[in-house]
């Protein structure tokens, strides 16, 4: 599940976009590219890490905000300094503050305060140490297209981005560079590529009917794992080469049924998208081809990455070029109780996902077990996994008044395993807190148990 908390709308591997992580002041981290392939086709741009803190200063009452990653720094806090230049313009200058090594520094101190080493000595290396600095600028050049410029631990020097963002009639464009380009792994693995260019265009605005997704990424360098285990194999994926993707979708949601009566009159409930009671289903259907040139083509020949789908493949490995084609689908279950007016254990939702990442695979896989039962013949327990979905539950309940409570697991389902059958890979928890004011926002903070890492972050318009 890897920190990004989606809730059931763009998940790990299903689309290179980018995921909330607290590894480092950016905030975000971007998917290795592979299985299962995309879902979630039209997203546009989320709100940046800056405008977040900025916001959590100027209307929470919170000059500082906590992340914590046991990975890295453990807990940390960030702070933002907003400054408007003009009225298409702004400036902004980033801090972080580690607080493990701020106490680390501190302890050694006092010890060698007892010895009578002066504390000014080494002053400024400390300081180096615990705290970091960032710069960013954003410009707005049209009402269409803003360019944001940032740089991350300035005093080292090691960390920066570019990116245009312009809106179409219906789409966005969004052109990025990274260096270096932070990737994490579905082991949650964090990669660092040297240089990492995209152009990525997507449709927007309708919930439902068509989407398509284009995306093209250049990546250079040889990759160096970012704060874990040197051991780790190099995902192919991020090596050296080209990239084209694109991807196309169906979308189609049905309401089973909708309750809009009953509801408190003049109370505003606390999320405008969560105030009907209703069950909803919402189904996904698409394809996705892909091609690559250079080093990341080897991830096609890779065994495993075979097995895990029957997708048309080609792969020249003396040209350095490959490419594969599969389908891919997805069911949502959601079930919603409450309008979210009241004060108490007005809002209780329940939401299931299932996921065919690889459509070509579960079509042999139902065509085998339709056979297998035609003639009364023993299925393959190998055949059951072709046709078993990946699966996400989530669960939100309300405590008091805009707050409420949050899970979302992944679950696993494997044939093969006498003792575990089913069993939960992954679960993330966290509290939200709906902002009633801005219709529907909330300040969410999520803990991984799983990867020991935790966030505050802001949210605009989601369910």
């Amino acid at each position: 599940m890897l920190r990004q908390m989606r809730w059931l709308t763009d998940r790990e591997g299903r689309w290179e976009l980018d995921v909330e992580s607290p590894a480092t002041m950016e905030g975000t981290a971007r998917p290795v590219p592979g299985d299962p392939l995309p879902l979630g086709l039209s997203r546009g741009p989320r709100v940046t890490r800056t405008k977040q803190l900025d916001f959590f200063h100027r209307f929470m009452a919170s000059p500082l905000v906590p992340s914590f990653s046991a990975s890295r720094a453990g807990l940390s806090l960030h702070h933002a300094h907003l400054l408007h230049l003009a009225h298409n313009w702004s400036f902004t200058i980033l801090e972080q503050l580690h607080v493990q090594k701020l106490v680390t520094v501190v302890k050694e101190k006092l010890s060698n305060r007892q010895e009578g080493v002066p504390w000014s000595n080494d002053l400024k290396r400390h300081l180096h140490d615990v705290i970091s600095l960032g710069a960013g600028t954003e410009l707005l050049i049209t009402p269409d297209t803003a360019l944001l410029l940032e740089l991350y631990n300035i005093n080292k020097g090691d960390r920066g981005k570019a990116i245009i963002h312009h809106k179409l009639p219906q789409q966005n464009l969004t052109l990025a560079a990274s260096w270096p380009g932070l990737f994490v792994d579905k082991q949650g693995v964090y990669w660092d590529v040297p240089l990492s260019l995209s152009a990525d265009l997507a449709s927007v605005g309708s919930s439902s009917g068509l989407s398509y997704h284009l995306l093209l990424q250049q990546n250079s360098g040889e990759p160096k794992c970012f704060g874990g285990d040197e051991t780790n194999d190099v995902p192919l994926a991020l090596l050296p080469g080209l990239c084209a993707k694109a991807a196309i979708s169906i979308k189609r949601s049905i309401d089973a049924w909708r309750k809009k009566e009953d509801k408190l009159k003049m109370v505003q409930p606390y999320d405008a998208f969560l105030s009907d009671p209703h069950v909803s289903f919402t189904g996904i259907v698409g394809a996705v081809a892909s091609g690559s040139l250079g080093d990341c083509s080897k991830r096609i020949s890779v065994p495993d990455e075979t097995r895990k789908s029957n997708a048309f493949r080609v792969f020249h490995e003396r040209n350095k070029f490959a490419a594969c084609a599969d389908l891919f689908a997805s069911v949502t279950f959601t079930a919603q109780h409450g309008n979210f007016q009241r004060l108490f254990l007005d809002l209780t939702r329940v939401s299931a996902r299932l996921d065919i990442s690889s459509g070509s695979l579960f079509l042999r896989g139902a065509s085998r077990l339709a056979q297998d039962f035609f003639f009364s013949r023993r299925p393959d327990l190998e055949t059951f996994c072709d046709v078993c979905p990946d699966v996400i539950v989530s669960l939100q309940q309300q405590i008091v008044g805009p707050f409420s409570f949050r899970v979302e697991s992944s679950v696993a389902i494997d044939p093969r395993s006498q003792d575990h059958f089913v069993r939960v890979d992954d679960s993330v928890f966290a509290i939200d807190w709906a902002l009633k004011v801005l219709g529907s926002a909330k300040a969410t903070a999520w803990y991984s148990p799983k990867h020991q890492e935790a966030m505050v972050e802001l949210r605009f318009f989601e369910v």
